[in-house]
């Protein structure tokens, strides 16, 4: 409910479903979702819809005032129970996959050491078959990763989705709104190396939808170096939308729709089978209280 609510306050600050789904690091339709299901929940209407903009209703108002009221709580509650004497002190050794490292925890982790600068975070970041790798070598006691394995030395438990979008320059002369799964395979392509957990997924999903092969022209080792290289070219990629949304809001890159296919995912913790502690379940709950809130 909690993050629920965090999404309808975005909305409702921005009083845009675009600007509140990038500040958000989520699609746009994720967003428009989540509204419709809380409209749908309290049986009522809180946003006035036209083409080009939206307002709060009387109820969208008081609806507001009860979800800064209850996050408040939440906020409170979160310092009397996971930020306590107990936790000082604390040191975690975390891998994190490559996208989840760069895009998605920086801002989670440093708003935990803000609220306890005692907790110190040792972070090993490569791609997720080799955070997987140090896990069952027990050389990390967990890590966040992109999919899971059938691997079963390791347990997984979800964390939070993902979607990933095809892209390319904004300035790309021979780009389309959207692109059929024909157009798709014959697309020039920049990837990831093999063992990322992305291609791993897009890989999957691709085979599901009878896609056999894209035309990678080249492969490299991280996002960031893939999105450097869309923004000097005519090649496209398949990134995750958390990894995006700047060079989104700085008219860098922009998104293209894949007809009829569609790239979600869930980030997961990751431990070995049968591993649990007091610690790690601290951990998870830190995570996911700052994610995002």
């Amino acid at each position: 409910m909690r993050y629920k609510l965090n999404i309808f306050i975005k909305v409702a600050q921005h009083l845009s479903f675009t600007l509140a789904s990038k500040d958000l690091n989520l699609s746009q339709p994720a967003v428009s979702k989540t509204i419709a299901k809380l409209e749908e929940d309290y049986n009522t209407t809180f946003f006035n819809r036209s083409r080009n903009s939206i307002s709060l209703t009387n109820d969208g108002k008081i609806f507001l005032d009860y979800a800064y009221k209850i996050t408040k709580l939440f906020e409170e509650l979160e310092h009397s129970f996971l930020f306590h004497e107990d936790h000082e002190n604390l040191e975690f050794h975390l891998g994190l996959s490559t996208t989840i490292a760069t895009y998605v925890m920086p801002r989670v982790l440093a708003k935990i050491q803000q609220n306890a600068p005692n907790i110190t975070f040792h972070i090993t970041s490569s791609n997720t078959k080799e955070i997987e790798q140090k896990i069952l070598d027990q050389k990390l006691e967990y890590g966040i990763v992109e999919g899971k394995s059938s691997n079963q030395l390791l347990k997984y438990t979800k964390f939070i989705n993902d979607e990933v979008v095809l892209v390319t320059s904004a300035h790309n002369p021979n780009s389309k709104n959207s692109v059929t799964k024909k157009e798709l395979s014959q697309l020039p392509f920049v990837s990831r190396e093999l063992g990322s957990g992305t291609r791993d997924i897009i890989e999957d999903i691709l085979k599901k939808h009878q896609v056999e092969k894209l035309n990678h022209v080249i492969t490299l080792n991280s996002t960031e170096a893939i999105e450097q290289y869309l923004e000097y070219s005519n090649t496209y990629a398949l990134l995750s939308v958390h990894a995006i949304t700047e060079k989104l809001i700085q008219n860098k890159l922009k998104i293209v729709d894949i007809k009829n296919i569609s790239f979600e995912r869930d980030f997961y913790f990751v431990c070995r089978t049968g591993y649990q502690s007091q610690k790690m379940d601290l951990l998870n709950k830190l995570i996911k209280t700052n994610y995002n809130f």
